[in-house]
């Protein structure tokens, strides 16, 4: 240690902020140990730290439990666990008068004496210490704290009349459970805190009445080892108590330190007595109000430097005695009576061969009594467990997992009533004590989660036991509706259930109350009143915290609702502009107007700011001052449709606009496609679902209609939805399936590019673009005004690449051998084998434009012959179904078309581009305007009927005979097919 380190002693009563003092010490190290009198302080104080610097560097170390993490900075123990090796930079020891205690004092003393920090080291406790300290400790610097608030002394009260946010002090279980009981009966409920209950079940009764769910609290004396609770009043109902050997008074300083439990902080408090006990005197009166009591003359002690070269040595030196006038030589506690008695027994006798042994020995008798079995079963169970640790052989053993097994599934039984519970709780205590021993049990890891586990399961039943029997909530609310209680205590939980005083009331649905319908009618208006008066602060904290909410944790529903997280607290109302939506605030009349107009203002805030980002590029365009004339109110029939906009139903509009004015719409991102006008930066996921919203309120539909999910090219074409529903989601209806917009206008894209009339195939980037198979392109096609031809043909397999191989010349040729040549068959070519395989096989579809006519198209004269029949394509020409290039393609040529004419294509369906004259591609004049190119009777095999070689298109549509038979060509020897028709002939 640093010879300039610090040793301070921080003395003062209760309520005086010294444990607050230390923690802050303690954080300002590197490293730092605190040692706390009760494993509930501990837990507590651990909790605190945890809040502070996170679980990773924050330890707990008590006899039961342990959590160590790996970068462990500061380590919060109960005094007997603290570790006092480890070089910390901080140490600090709570209560430190209990030096003065005849059972635990000797373990406090030994940290008085040599628990140091390398910087600093605190001891905090009462002013009766000052002199023990001055005379133990040199160098030693004294701080002062005084009270905080003031404690006065009350007199004798009934439990009947005790005042609210009191705790009554009781100095056995029987007695506690008695004055539970009664107050039950007469006030509606309380919590219960004794030093016998598990940290978890303790907490969870403090919690009862911190929260207000009840107003009293039973207790032991362990409520007065620096447990912070929110008490007005302590009252005693017995000034004496057994310590373990005998009745005695309770001497002033300890009646101080319960007492001063009362008022927290600067609040004052009070202390007195009730039931039985007599009112104390006046000098103890005085002493406890004016913290005086008498020093502490002596600190019990035990010899730390203990001999383990035989039992006989070991127990000499803990009954070793001091000269040192400040200490008096502690009586022997549980752990030295347990030697003693282990070491007469002849098996454990005969078992210490060694000081390793002796020491494994003292290890084993500091387990603690928690049973309080007595004498003779708690000796035994240790001679058990020493004996499973010394093994057999040098090498040591430990606790066997199936006998650890079979202990802990005899306490694993959460049924029971309180005392049942209780005893079960203290026996896993002994068994997560031995799991907590490093080397002790075969599966450390396991043990430790397991008898934990076992602990929490115990501790959740007794609480729940102890509610059970010591809390009736209907009473509580009844006595506050007798007293009419102006303020009732309510809590609303994550899920939105409010309960009052305990009792269910209802849910708390973003701002608007929803009261239990299934409480009585007398319960229900005291349920109501209680609720509303509580929940009134509830809403102005709600309504602040949502005002400063960010838009994220904000969602509109595709019906138009407004949801804050998954509460409802609003929706969506029609505004002056499409655009402009307004908003309806779900607030209760209860919570004011004040709370109202926060909650709409917010809520408007949200949507504006929504569509503002959503839909930016449609309102800047609106915005563009520089867009005149037809731009302009093309500019605002695009702002109503919401960025989108079907081709077909403003067709006019679209031929009305010069190139000028669309090069102006251009420039904000507007695309005129061939079949909708759009910008694509809003057929993103989000602008699409916000457009179906606002299109639906707009309109005033009771039903809106849901965006498709996003990702999807194509989605399932339904009947029953109108198709500017489609348009409105970015779709395009076309067959049993609806394309997205742009894969659409990116497939148009390639189809202009084809000759429609002569036919042409689907190419691998249509079948990419729409992620269909041929079939299901073939009907999408059929939606788009093309024809689909079927047919099979065989499949051209990739030709084989032949990869030159260099031959030695001068290496010897290996001829075939006889067994080899057995195999050959010279007189049956391998063609054979070929022919006999069938040729595969793939299917094709030729797409030809042929939109529904919308009028009776008059009858044709017959064609000439000459036009009918053609042969097939000789090498050279065009593949069928190009098109050749005629000049640039680019822009919108093709896409941008006037209003149609009586007779003319329907408008969106034919695929060719205009000339600059404004006559579509392909036409014709006279009786043949509009007819897709490649319709011209036969081509090759894929001709219609004939008669005489000449096509009659009513022959085609009318007539019912079967085709004259074909006449067969003479094989071409050149044809590559040449072996596959021989082998036909030969079938």
């Amino acid at each position: 240690m640093d010879a300039r380190a610090r040793v301070t002693a921080v003395l003062g009563p209760t309520n005086t902020g010294k444990t607050h003092y230390a923690i802050e010490r303690m954080l300002a190290h590197r490293t730092g140990v605190i040692g706390l009198p009760l494993r509930l302080l501990a837990r507590e104080v651990y909790d605190r730290i945890v809040a502070q610097r996170g679980p990773s560097v924050v330890g707990l170390v008590t006899g039961e439990e342990r959590i160590v993490p790996d970068r462990c900075q500061y380590w919060v123990c109960t005094v007997e666990a603290m570790p006092l090796d480890i070089g910390a930079d901080f140490v600090a020891v709570d209560e430190i008068q209990l030096c003065a205690d005849p059972d635990r004092g000797h373990v406090f003393t030994d940290r008085l004496l040599r628990a140091r920090g390398l910087h600093e080291t605190l001891f905090l406790g009462a002013e009766t210490m000052r002199g023990a300290i001055a005379g133990l400790v040199p160098g030693v610097t004294f701080l002062k704290r005084e009270r905080f608030s003031e404690l006065t002394f009350t007199g004798s009260k009934k439990i009947s009349r005790m005042p609210e946010r009191s705790a009554i002090v009781g100095f056995s279980v029987d007695n506690v459970y008695a004055i539970a009981e009664l107050i039950r009966r007469t006030k509606g409920g309380c919590a219960v805190v004794m030093g016998a209950l598990s940290p978890r079940t303790r907490n969870a009764q403090v919690a009862l009445y911190q929260n207000g769910d009840v107003d009293y609290l039973v207790a032991t004396d362990a409520i007065g080892m620096g447990l912070n609770l929110d008490i007005k009043h302590i009252a005693f109902s017995a000034t004496a108590k057994f310590d373990g050997h005998r009745m005695r008074q309770l001497y002033p300083q300890e009646l101080a330190q319960i007492a001063g439990r009362a008022g927290r902080h600067t609040e004052n408090g009070t202390f007195g007595v009730t039931g039985e006990a007599r009112p104390f005197d006046d000098t103890v009166i005085e002493a406890i109000e004016e913290h005086r009591f008498d020093p502490v003359r002596k600190l019990h002690w035990r010899n730390h430097d203990l001999e383990f070269g035989s039992a006989e040595r070991l127990i000499a030196s803990l009954e070793r005695h001091t000269h040192d006038p400040w200490l008096t030589r502690a009586r022997d506690a549980d752990d030295v009576l347990a030697l003693k008695a282990l070491f007469e027994m002849p098996e454990v006798k005969d078992k210490l061969t060694g000081p390793k042994r002796v020491q494994l020995l003292w290890d084993v008798c500091r387990i603690p009594d928690f049973r309080n079995a007595g004498g003779g079963e708690h000796t035994s169970l240790l001679a058990r467990i020493f004996d499973f640790l010394v093994g057999r052989g040098l090498g040591g053993g430990k606790v066997p997992s199936d006998w650890m097994k079979k202990a802990v599934e005899r306490i694993d039984k959460p049924g029971g009533d309180i005392d049942t519970i209780s005893k079960r709780l203290a026996y896993i205590r002994t068994w997560t004590y031995v799991a907590q021993r490093k080397g002790w049990v075969e599966d450390e890891s396991h043990w430790r989660e397991e008898t934990r586990a076992v602990e929490d399961r115990l501790s959740d039943a007794l609480h729940a036991a102890l509610t059970q029997r010591f809390v009736d909530r209907r009473t509580s609310v009844l006595m506050r509706r007798l007293k009419q209680k102006e303020t009732l205590v309510a809590e609303v939980n994550d899920k939105g259930e409010v309960t009052v005083e305990g009792e269910f009331a209802g849910r708390l649905e973003g701002f608007r109350f929803s009261q239990d319908a299934s409480a009585s009618p007398d319960q229900a208006r005291v349920l109501r009143t209680a609720a509303v008066q509580a929940l009134r602060p509830e809403f102005h904290l709600r309504a602040d915290k949502f005002y400063n909410a960010a838009d994220t944790e904000m969602d509109f529903t595709e019906q138009g609702g407004l949801m804050w997280g998954t509460s409802a607290i609003g929706k969506l109302v029609k505004g002056g502009e499409i655009t402009k939506p307004t908003v309806e605030a779900f607030v209760d009349e209860e919570a004011g107007e004040e709370v109202a107009e926060k909650v709409r203002r917010r809520l408007q805030h949200f949507i504006d700011r929504k569509v503002a980002t959503q839909f930016e590029p449609l309102l800047a365009m609106g915005r563009d001052e520089t867009l005149q004339g037809l731009a302009k109110g093309f500019a605002f029939r695009l702002a109503e449709g919401l960025g989108v906009l079907d081709r077909g139903v403003i067709a006019a509009e679209v031929k009305e606009l010069d190139q000028e004015a669309r090069s102006a719409l251009r420039k904000h991102g507007v695309r005129f496609g061939q079949y909708t006008i759009f910008q694509p930066a809003l057929l993103k996921p989000a602008p699409t679902r916000l457009r179906l919203v606002l299109w639906s309120l707009w309109n005033g539909l009771s039903e809106f209609p849901e965006s498709p999910p996003p990702g999807l090219v194509t989605i399932p074409n339904i009947a029953a939805v109108p198709k500017p529903h489609y348009t409105l989601a970015g779709y395009h209806p076309a067959g049993t399936r609806a394309i997205r917009i742009d894969m659409l206008e990116r497939l148009a894209d390639i189809l202009r590019q084809k000759d429609t009339k002569a036919g042409f195939e689907a190419t691998p980037d249509m079948l990419s673009i729409t992620g269909m198979t041929l079939e299901q392109f073939s009907d999408l096609m059929g939606g788009l005004g093309y024809k689909g031809d079927k047919g099979e043909r065989v499949k051209v397999k990739a030709a084989a690449v032949l990869v030159p191989v260099e031959v030695d010349p001068n290496a010897p040729l290996n001829p075939i051998t006889e067994e080899e040549s057995a195999f050959v068959r010279p007189e049956e070519p391998a063609a054979e084998s070929e022919e006999a395989a069938a040729p595969e096989m793939e299917v094709f579809y030729t797409f030809t434009w042929a939109p529904k006519p919308r009028f009776q198209r008059p009858e044709r004269a017959p064609r000439p012959e000459g036009a009918a029949a053609r042969g097939p394509r000789k090498e050279g020409d065009a593949p069928q179904g190009e098109r050749k290039p005629r000049g640039d393609r680019s822009g919108d040529r093709g896409a941008d078309r006037g209003p149609r004419k009586e007779g003319d294509a329907p408008q969106g369906e034919r695929p060719q581009g205009e000339r600059r004259h404004g006559k579509p591609q392909g036409e014709r004049s006279g009786d043949r305007a509009g007819k897709p190119q490649g319709d011209r009777g036969d081509r090759g095999d894929r001709g219609g009927d004939r008669k005489g070689g000449k096509p009659n298109r009513d022959d085609r549509q009318k007539s019912f005979e079967a085709r004259p038979p074909r006449v067969e060509k003479p094989i071409d020897p050149d044809n590559p097919f040449a072996a596959l028709m021989a082998l036909k002939g030969k079938l």
